[in-house]
């Protein structure tokens, strides 16, 4: 049976690594806040830059006013999807070359949260790390009683 014993200096190493291929991925939303009626649709922009967004598992995470953070959408490719109960058949995630979106539709008063977008990183050995928005605070979404022009 093998046994791997953790060299400090080789973690260290790896671990550098990891932070330098990681370096220049940059998520930006540019939209800072956003209000809409209820009923109504949008759809929010997550411009990716230093990694190929199309081979790229990609998510959208809400906070909602007094509640913790929610898991809204995985998105990798048409077959490769998956969303939260609380936004099926009204949310929908696409993506490009360089950018991750999300549709929303039929919104309720309850859609009313700061979203994220938010990505996979893989580094050695298939470790899996969150990867957090680099570009700002995400997008405010308001759904109000009135219309906003």
């Amino acid at each position: 049976m093998f046994k791997y014993k953790p060299n400090p200096i080789l973690s260290a190493i790896l671990f550098s690594l990891c932070l330098c291929v990681y370096s220049q991925v940059v998520l930006t939303q540019s939209e800072q806040s956003v209000t809409v009626s209820p009923g109504g649709s949008i759809k929010l922009t997550c411009a990716c830059s230093g990694f190929t967004v199309s081979g790229t598992n990609m998510y959208w995470i809400r906070h909602s006013p007094g509640k913790g953070l929610e898991w809204i959408i995985y998105y990798y490719d048409d077959n490769n999807k998956n969303s939260a109960q609380s936004v099926q058949g009204r949310f929908t995630a696409s993506k490009d070359s360089t950018n991750l979106y999300l549709h929303m539709s039929q919104l309720k008063t309850e859609d009313t949260a700061v979203y994220y977008c938010a990505r996979d990183s893989l580094c050695l050995f298939s470790y899996r790390y969150p990867y957090k928005n680099t570009g700002g605070g995400g997008v405010k979404n308001e759904i109000t009683s009135q219309t906003v022009f």
